[in-house]
This record gives structure tokens, C-alpha cells and sequence, in this order.
């Protein structure tokens, strides 16, 4: 840092050194900052509540209800990722792609994968994929969750808040 930027941080800090609040106005600032916080969680609450409502609605009507009332009785009874998964997926591709196109919370549904997608296409994505993993043989939502860092290019620092999530759900149940 140069002297003249030391110097002036120094000068900046030295004028706000006394000041001082009361205990109540200490009180008020904090609650103020605590309510703020509230709306925020308030705001992701709501949004993932909305999310929950109309998770993969597009299902439930054409063209995707006809395929995936055919195939998924057959995928559950397959291993995720398997070859003989992977081949069923491949006869419902036309479907499939409609239905990312239709639902955030796949990384299909963007250019870039999971870099485009927010927080609350993560969560829902999570959930989503617990669901599936208890839907299928020999369903994890671990070993999907390592299945799915190679497939979405997820980084370790990323792959590991999944995991630990995962795992704090599992622990709640």
C-alpha cells in the first residue's frame, strides 16, 4: 500500500474511532439487520416453496406424460447410469429434451450448464435428484451426486456443499 493510501485509511479511521452508540441504538441496528436477513431467507423460502408446487408439472401433460408413462416403470427397475439405463434414456431423448427445456432446475436447460443456473435451481436440483435416487434399484444420492460432478463438470468445492447437504437431510429423517 502506498503512504498516501496507509495515510488516508489512518485518517479515515481515526475519525470514526469515537464514535460510539448506545446499547439501544446497538439493539435497534441489530434488529434492523435481523429482519433484513429474515426477508432475504423469507424471498428463498417463497421461491423454493413455488419451485415444490410446479416441479416438473410439464410431466403431467404432452408430449412427456405418454413417454414417461411408457419408460418409467422400466427405469425403475434399472440401476442409475447403468448401460442398460443409459439405453431406455436413449429412447426417450426427444421427451427428455423437451422436458429440460421446460425445467430450470436440470443443467441441460442452459448453455453453460451449472454455471447459469442460481441457488434455488441447485436446491430444487438436489431434491430432484434425491427423489430419483429413492425411485430407483439400488438408488444413492451420494453415488449420484459423484456420477453427476463428472457429468456437469461440478467442481470439488461445489460436489462437497451437495454432499454435505445430502447427508444433512438424511440425518433429519
Amino acid at each position: 500500500m502506498s503512504e498516501e493510501k496507509s495515510g488516508s485509511a489512518r485518517t479515515e479511521l481515526e475519525s470514526v474511532r469515537d464514535r460510539r452508540m448506545t446499547i439501544p441504538e446497538c439493539q435497534v441496528h441489530t434488529m434492523l439487520h435481523i429482519e433484513e436477513v429474515r426477508k432475504n431467507i423469507r424471498w428463498f423460502t417463497d421461491k423454493l416453496t413455488n419451485r415444490g408446487v410446479n416441479h416438473d408439472k410439464s410431466k403431467l401433460k404432452s408430449p412427456e406424460v405418454e413417454a414417461f408413462a411408457e419408460h418409467t416403470p422400466r427405469l425403475e427397475h434399472l440401476e442409475y447410469g447403468s448401460e442398460a439405463y443409459e439405453r431406455e434414456l436413449e429412447e426417450l431423448q426427444a421427451t427428455i429434451d423437451h422436458h429440460y427445456a421446460k425445467n430450470r432446475h436440470h443443467p441441460e436447460h442452459f448453455d453453460n450448464g451449472i454455471n447459469d443456473m442460481t441457488l434455488v435451481d441447485l436446491v430444487e436440483m438436489l431434491c430432484d435428484w434425491r427423489a430419483s435416487a429413492k425411485r430407483n434399484k439400488n438408488g444413492n444420492l451420494l453415488k449420484s451426486i459423484e456420477k453427476n460432478a463428472k457429468r456437469f463438470n461440478i467442481d470439488s468445492q461445489l460436489k462437497q456443499i451437495l454432499v454435505n447437504t445430502a447427508k444433512s437431510i438424511d440425518e433429519a429423517e
